[in-house]
């Protein structure tokens, strides 16, 4: 870290925490985070992942798009354990994210933790902010982005459980 900010020139802060607890045990959370079908089950319409260490998540938010359009997010991975930790670093914004230069210096680290209960405890983590105004406009942006993402993760098991209980009562 420290490396990086003499690099940069700049001091790296704190970084981002979201968390939040989804009514799902890891393995169910994990494959909807590390799986197409799954990351299409609740977050983009569109996905694919490679799932290695160097391998690709592509992702597009818009149903009438492609993968690999101006439109694709593609991440990198970076390190995982399967079933409880992903490492990814933003290696290709769309075409029109604000911060292309920024988010070269950002990567993120998601856990996926049981808890007593038999839920996933999903905590995210985002690094490599510095001070410069540029990037704390991006620091915002991911803030609000990344909690939308883990609500939606959220909403989808509630709704999964709540679909299926209803299915049960009849």
């Amino acid at each position: 870290r420290e490396k990086l900010a003499r690099e940069s020139g700049a001091a790296l802060l704190d970084p981002l925490r979201h968390e939040v607890i989804v009514d799902a045990p890891p393995s169910e959370v994990w494959k909807a985070f590390t799986t197409a079908e799954g990351l299409k089950s609740w977050m983009v319409p569109l996905a694919e992942i490679d799932l290695r260490v160097g391998g690709v998540m592509r992702t597009n938010y818009n149903k009438d798009g492609t993968l690999g359009d101006g439109g694709t997010i593609e991440n990198t991975i970076l390190s995982f354990h399967p079933g409880r930790m992903l490492s990814i670093k933003a290696t290709k914004a769309p075409e029109k994210f604000p911060f292309k230069a920024q988010i070269e210096n950002m990567w993120s680290v998601l856990y996926f933790e049981p808890t007593e209960d038999g839920r996933t405890r999903v905590s995210c983590y985002g690094f490599g902010w510095d001070e410069s105004a540029m990037s704390q406009s991006m620091r915002t942006h991911f803030d609000t982005g990344n909690q939308w993402t883990l609500n939606k993760l959220r909403e989808h098991f509630a709704n999964s459980k709540a679909a299926s209980e209803a299915s049960a009562a009849r």
